[in-house]
């Protein structure tokens, strides 16, 4: 996003050559983009929050009340449980429900559509999308937020000096799998620079990594905040060097601020209140221990109080052109989104056969190297399968004397196209979920445009992987070499592989990958089971047996598959002449195992299918939607489950 350039903001010239902190190959970097700033404050009084939890409401902030101010790099600090991410997901307006008090940009409410356009949140886990270099990275986040402002030439020099800034020249032909936890950091934050946000959020940038990568991670903010940003972030324990290059503090304790200023003014702060900082210890620590409670708790109250009294919230002054910043950011038309991310997954897709994905498993942080070779792997099992279900059913697809065998490898064909579109999902789905949420969250998409790339880039590999199989079984398994007939069956396994796949994505949107895999095969055997449960009895089910016998999809695919080799008045099937009695060489009598004693209707079997496959499609978007705007129901069920896995599990 363009800002309307200062004159100087924080004593940085637009469009000038400074000193950067990394030091190019010349020592001087240029910032002619990154420097197009202009001031945006935020200010925030009586800020208040609480949960609901069952019987009771807890308390997480109470009444805090502060500045943060542009050009300046602002770091919340604080014991663990204190609120500082609560603070920051408030003030990022990741949190929008059940707050009190009121947040102002530049002297005015906030409003949030508008804030978000000018805002970005960096939260603490580093996921990036994989299977991309860093360049490939960088060029799709700027065609999504971007688009056609500006051309690619424009896009490629503007991704240049963000990389540069970062120092990730170096890394700029690298997978994004293969970074160190500090480039990957870094390339986070380079990211959401794309647009030249006026306003950055972090959560707790320096986690995981080590000092020399901490330090540099810091540099690097400490830089974009001289270029008149505003640069917020949650920090855990600073060491003192890194301490010191913050120039603006903000601790928080118990929900409630226990010092707001500068760094130089904390060793002050304290003394006021009879506390003498150790010589040669950090300040950061002594603070954050003091707001712990180590020396004492009435000195908790006393740093509140005092906080109140003796560092008072001043009017920031500022002239009324810094106020003016550029509103005309047109929308990425939703037809580039969709087209961007279609390419985006396409690659991905076509990286993922020669390369390996690493997921990190955040529920339980565990780091898990899957779905190696994925596309190789998948072309072996679809030929494995094919070779193993055609030999077991070889050459019974016209024989008399084994059409009831025959069925079995309609139902066989069914659970193939179950579980194989779906365990992929379920294992890699919850994973990129997150990084969907948070790219959505910043503003990189719509919705809809990613909800319909997803969907259409699918199409294409489960038609592919299915028509691999299907080639191979039906041909070794010897069925009519009809076209109506081969049409229909291989028509019924592509919608019920696109169903099982959407099942997937269903599970795989409200469980995380530990959850999902369990609950997907769980939940799906009962369709298996109340699908047949009337074969080879001609009585009629009683009411509460029927109803959730066609409620299971696998029903009306396997009344689908059979009429399709057996109805349409085939002839009567081959017997051979050893055999003195075919009984179900007449296709009717096979129809009738099914317990139908009239031939199903393929084609309002195949109906029913297309309807159950719009309603889980449809049913996935709303659980994504609720995933990335929560209405009060579901953020009712999370803090059940939430409380029911702490205190029960």
């Amino acid at each position: 996003m363009d800002l309307t350039p200062e004159g100087k903001v924080n004593g940085a010239d637009n469009g000038v050559c400074e000193k950067d902190a990394f030091n190019n190959v010349n020592g001087v970097i240029c910032m002619s983009y990154l420097s197009k700033m202009a001031a945006v404050d935020i200010e925030f009084n009586d800020v208040t929050y609480s949960i609901p939890i069952p019987q009771e409401s807890k308390t997480i902030l109470r009444g805090l009340s502060g500045q943060f101010k542009s050009g300046e790099l602002t770091a919340i600090l604080g014991p663990s449980g204190a609120g500082k991410s609560t603070l920051l997901d408030i003030l990022a307006g990741y949190r929008c429900r059940d707050i009190g008090g009121s947040i102002n940009i530049n002297g005015q409410l906030r409003d949030m559509r508008e804030f978000k356009k000018m805002s970005c949140y960096i939260m603490q886990n580093d996921l990036v999308q994989p299977n991309l270099t860093v360049f490939e990275a960088m060029s799709f986040a700027a065609d999504l937020k971007i688009g056609r402002r500006k051309s690619k030439s424009q896009k490629c020099a503007i991704i240049d000096e963000i990389l540069g800034t970062l120092k990730l020249t170096g890394t700029r032909d690298t997978l994004t799998d293969r970074l160190s936890g500090g480039e990957r950091k870094r390339l986070t934050i380079a990211l959401e620079l794309v647009n030249n946000p006026p306003i950055i959020f972090l959560d707790e940038p320096t986690t995981g990594l080590d000092e020399l990568s901490s330090s540099q991670c810091i540099d690097v903010l400490q830089s974009l905040a001289r270029f008149g940003r505003t640069v917020i972030c949650s920090v855990h324990t600073p060491s003192a060097s890194t301490f010191k290059k913050f120039d603006h503090i903000y601790v928080v304790s118990n929900g409630q601020c226990t010092y707001r200023g500068a760094v130089g003014n904390v060793v002050p702060f304290l003394q006021s209140i009879g506390l003498e900082c150790p010589k040669h210890y950090n300040p950061a620590d002594f603070i954050i221990e003091t707001s712990t409670g180590d020396y004492g708790c009435e000195l908790i109250e006393q740093m509140v109080t005092c906080v109140n009294t003796k560092l008072p919230l001043l009017p920031i002054l500022r002239s009324k052109s810094e106020f003016e910043f550029d509103k005309k950011n047109p929308k990425i038309l939703w037809i580039d989104q969709f087209g961007t991310l279609v390419k985006r997954m396409m690659m991905q897709t076509y990286r993922n056969r020669v390369s390996s994905t690493h997921f990190a498993f955040l529920d339980n942080q565990v780091s898990s190297e899957c779905l190696q070779n994925y596309i190789y792997l998948k072309i072996s099992l679809h030929i494995f399968l094919g070779i193993v279900i055609g030999g077991l059913f070889f050459n019974m697809g016209n024989d008399g004397t084994k059409a009831i065998f025959n069925f079995g490898f309609c139902f066989a064909c069914l659970i193939v196209f179950l579980y194989v579109p779906m365990l992929p999902v379920l294992l890699q789905f919850p994973l990129e979920i997150r990084v969907m949420k948070r790219e959505h969250f910043n503003r990189w998409y719509d919705l809809s445009a990613y909800y319909w790339a997803l969907t259409v880039v699918n199409i294409p590999t489960q038609v592919g992987f299915a028509v691999l199989y299907l080639s191979m079984v039906y041909f070794i398994t010897g069925q009519p070499l009809e076209l109506h007939r081969s049409a229909m069956f291989f028509s019924t396994c592509f919608i019920c592989a696109f169903i099982a796949e959407s099942i997937g994505y269903n599970i795989a949107s409200v469980f995380n990958v530990v959850n999902s895999i369990f609950a997907g095969p769980a939940l799906t055997c009962p369709l298996m089971l109340v699908a047949v449960q009337d074969f080879g009895d001609p009585r009629p089910l009683p009411l509460y047996r029927t109803i959730p016998m066609y409620m299971s999809y696998i029903r009306y695919g396997l009344e689908a598959l059979t009429t399709a080799m057996y109805g349409h008045g085939r002839q009567r099937l081959y017997c051979p002449p050893e055999e003195i009695y075919c009984h179900f060489s007449s296709p009717k009598e096979v129809l009738r195992i099914i317990g139908r004693e009239t031939p199903p209707n393929f084609w309002l079997d195949l109906a029913a299918l297309f309807v159950i496959l719009f309603i889980s499609k449809g049913t996935l978007y709303y659980l994504l939607r609720q995933r990335v705007q929560p209405n009060k129901t579901f953020q009712m069920l999370q803090t059940i489950g939430k409380f029911i896995k702490r205190n029960f599990i």
